[in-house]
């Protein structure tokens, strides 16, 4: 079904993860790839045996960020002044609405560079997971662009407005342990170790409560907006609902 994506079951079929499988291109985001990973994330959103869902890459990097090889040259055959725009607009942002509103944990396991639109990807997942050699750049900048994939809505989240401009203004490369300490991403394993470290917190949220952490979810995304008396009131009703 899956061209450029390699799923992996685990737990009884609780976990689904899917890894980017473009090593040769560090996991670029193309358009088949964007659209494959939003079908993999619905498939997994309608299917009541998937607990946890897992987003990962092979080879030696997590995602270097949008194939603007491939995004120019449809501009140029179709003769399109706004495809950079269209591409995000129809692939990227129904992608991020996909993982934020998904009734499910959505998990990134980072195993190398995430750069750009890939390190947002990890970014906007409900948390994240990464080896001590991986990092995370926002290089946008470097190509005279703006954070997308969510970028310019969670980073001043995740972050400070200071940090967030400072990342997003210089394309700083920051490393795992970095990410860590800022906040940005919950923790670090030793590469060694990354496999078996971070299967073992995904068993353990592929047997927890789903309804429950999918209430947590959907309550912390209504807490960007909503004021300490809405979110009170949402909290009794999805606690009775939990």
């Amino acid at each position: 079904m899956f061209t450029q994506l390699e799923i992996e079951k685990h737990f009884d079929n609780k976990l689904h993860i899917a890894y980017l499988n473009q090593p040769d291109t560090f996991n670029s985001l193309n358009q088949t790839l964007l659209k494959e990973l939003r079908q993999f994330i619905i498939d997994c959103n309608d299917d009541e045996n998937v607990r946890c869902i897992g987003i990962s890459g092979r080879g030696k990097a997590f995602c270097s960020g949008q194939n603007l090889k491939e995004a120019l040259a449809i501009g140029m055959q179709n003769n399109d002044d706004k495809v950079i725009q269209k591409i995000v607009i129809e692939l990227y942002n129904p992608l991020v609405r996909e993982i934020s509103e998904s009734p499910k944990p959505v998990i990134s396991l980072v195993n190398g560079p995430a750069v750009g639109a890939g390190a947002m990807l990890a970014l906007i997942c409900d948390f994240t997971l990464a080896t001590e050699n991986s990092y995370f750049s926002q290089a946008f900048v470097n190509i005279g662009l703006i954070p997308d994939t969510g970028g310019t809505y969670f980073l001043p989240k995740l972050l400070s407005r200071q940090q967030a401009s400072y990342l997003a203004f210089t394309g700083k490369k920051i490393s795992a342990q970095e990410a860590k300490s800022m906040g940005i991403i919950a923790d670090v394993f030793a590469d060694a170790e990354f496999t078996e470290k971070t299967m073992e917190v995904l068993e353990q949220i592929s047997n927890a409560p789903t309804t429950a952490i999918g209430l947590t979810k959907a309550a912390f995304n209504l807490s960007y907006e909503n004021t300490i008396i809405q979110q009170l009131e949402l909290e009794g009703i999805y606690q009775q609902q939990a």
